[in-house]
C-alpha cells in the first residue's frame, strides 16, 4: 500500500469523525420564526441523513453520512430544548423578540431584533439574546443610555 493512499484514508476516516456541534448552555428561546427555522433545519437534516444512507455502501462517503448524523444530533436536540416565547406585541422595555434601534455615541443609529441563539444573524439585523448587547439592552426603555465597552448607547425605538 503507497503512503499516498494511507494518507487519502487517514483523511476520510479523519473527516468521517466529525466533532458534534456544540450545543449552548443557555436556555434555547425561540422566537416563532425561529422555531420554523428549527424545524426546516431538523428536516434537511433528516433528508441529508436519508440520502446518504440511501446512497448505497455508507463507506463510500463517509463524510457524508457523518455530516448528516452529526447535522440530525444537532437539531434533534436543538428541537428538544426549544421554548417558543411569543413576540410582546406592545413592549414597554426591550424584552425578548422585541425589535430595539440605539444611537450609538458616534451618531450611528443601528435595528436589531432580539432573538434565539439559532436564529441570530446580525448581517441581517439579528441578534441573540445572549450578546452583549442584548443583555446590556434588555429591561431597558425608552430614552435610557446603556454603557457597553466604554461607549454611550441610547435606546429611541422599542417594537
Amino acid at each position: 500500500m503507497s503512503v499516498a493512499f494511507t494518507r487519502d484514508e487517514d483523511h476520510e476516516a479523519a473527516a468521517a469523525n466529525l466533532p458534534d456541534r456544540p450545543i449552548s448552555p443557555h436556555l434555547n428561546l425561540v422566537t416563532p420564526q425561529g422555531l420554523a427555522q428549527l424545524q426546516a433545519a431538523f428536516a434537511e437534516a433528516k433528508a441529508a441523513y436519508t440520502a446518504a444512507q440511501s446512497s448505497g455502501e455508507v463507506s463510500d462517503d463517509r463524510t457524508a453520512m457523518a455530516r448528516a448524523t452529526r447535522d440530525l444530533r444537532y437539531y434533534t436536540a436543538r428541537l428538544g430544548s426549544a421554548q417558543p416565547v411569543e413576540p410582546v406585541t406592545v413592549p414597554q422595555a426591550v424584552v425578548f423578540g422585541c425589535t430595539v434601534t440605539i444611537e450609538r455615541a458616534d451618531g450611528r443609529t443601528q435595528t436589531f431584533r432580539i432573538v434565539g441563539e439559532d436564529e441570530a444573524d446580525p448581517k441581517q439585523g439579528s441578534i441573540s439574546y445572549v450578546s452583549p448587547l442584548a443583555q446590556a439592552l434588555m429591561g431597558k426603555t425608552l430614552d435610557d443610555e446603556v454603557r457597553l465597552d466604554g461607549a454611550e448607547i441610547a435606546i429611541t425605538a422599542i417594537r
